[in-house]
């Protein structure tokens, strides 16, 4: 069974901040007679699950097993974000309400392919203790059946105040891998997680170091490792592909292939959610952050918020492999 095959059936528990994606389409032929802006004449108009939810969306699109849990308000948004949930065959999905919360939604103007304005609607404030705990007792009982957690922290408050170390904690209680997407600020928060994945502007924060060429950003992950206690950081950056440094000190880089890029939404999700799939399947390090290199190429050929399917994963590997260096 090659790598692609065994990310079918992984089992992992992805836990985080939910938010709506709505994704305006149109097209722009004149200027607002009121203000110098654009008018976009809307033609149609979607809405998807962002953050945590493109995590569960991805880890579908590859054929896992997934469990999905978060937090939304009693608000329309939040009610659209559970019936989204509810679309996604086969995933077993917890999503609490906390009343007087307020759903977080990514509102995009794009006209031609290019974004011309988002507006946000969101809340960042920690859970109210009823909803913490009742999220808590969740995790404790879940992660008993799944190999890796997946904790994707977009900092709206879901994983604030101790939250994600209890994950963390959970999560080695029961023998299940740690996948950590940071939101920045002191990743001391994550402590002993099994792989921190941040981007290069994260580690920079992160450390306080400088990290503009592999070296340097090799040098600041190990800094992380040591205080924190990872078991491993991949450090993504963008189109120059991704460095992944373990506690033995062993490293590897990803470089990106020369394909054309054509939006970075959504990237970190994907390799976030190849990351824990192939971990939980008991990949090594290296082979896993391989395949999550390929997925984040083909979802960075699309456009706006995608994944990455698994025959797709399976075409561009093979395609990469019959390339002439």
């Amino acid at each position: 069974m090659s790598e692609i095959e065994r990310l079918e059936g992984a089992r992992v528990l992805c836990i985080g901040d939910v938010m709506l994606d709505h994704t305006l389409y149109g097209r722009v032929e004149r200027v607002s007679p009121e203000a110098p802006v654009p008018v976009l004449a809307i033609e149609r108009e979607m809405k998807t699950l962002g953050g945590a939810g493109n995590v569960l969306r991805n880890l579908k699109a590859l054929g896992a097993s997934a469990s999905f849990l978060s937090v939304v308000g009693n608000d329309e948004a939040g009610r659209e974000i559970g019936r989204l949930l509810s679309a996604e065959d086969g995933a077993d999905v917890h999503a609490l309400v906390q009343p007087e919360r307020v759903t977080t939604v990514k509102t995009r103007y794009v006209a031609g392919g290019h974004q011309l304005l988002r507006a946000d609607r969101e809340s960042a404030t920690p859970l109210a203790p009823f909803i913490r705990e009742d999220l808590l007792r969740l995790v404790r009982a879940l992660v008993k059946s799944h190999a890796a957690v997946l904790i994707s922290d977009y900092g709206k408050g879901v994983l604030n105040e101790g939250v994600a170390l209890e994950i963390i904690r959970a999560a080695a209680e029961a023998g299940a891998m740690t996948i950590v997407d940071p939101e920045g600020g002191d990743p001391i928060r994550y402590r002993g997680a099994d792989l921190l994945k941040p981007t290069r502007e994260e580690l920079h924060h992160a450390t306080g170091m400088p990290v503009n060429g592999e070296e340097e950003v090799v040098t600041a992950a190990r800094m992380l490792i040591e205080r924190c206690g990872f078991g491993a950081v991949l450090s993504t950056l963008g189109r120059e592909g991704m460095v992944l440094l373990a506690a033995d000190g062993s490293s590897h880089r990803e470089a990106a292939s020369k394909r054309e890029v054509y939006d970075f939404s959504g990237v970190e999700d994907t390799v976030a959610a190849v990351m824990a799939a192939a971990l939980a399947r008991e990949l090594p390090l290296d082979a896993a952050a391989r395949l999550a290199g390929a997925a984040a190429e083909i979802v960075a050929g699309k456009a706006g918020t995608a994944v990455a399917a698994r025959s797709e994963l399976a075409a561009f590997v093979r395609g990469a492999q019959a390339s002439p260096e």
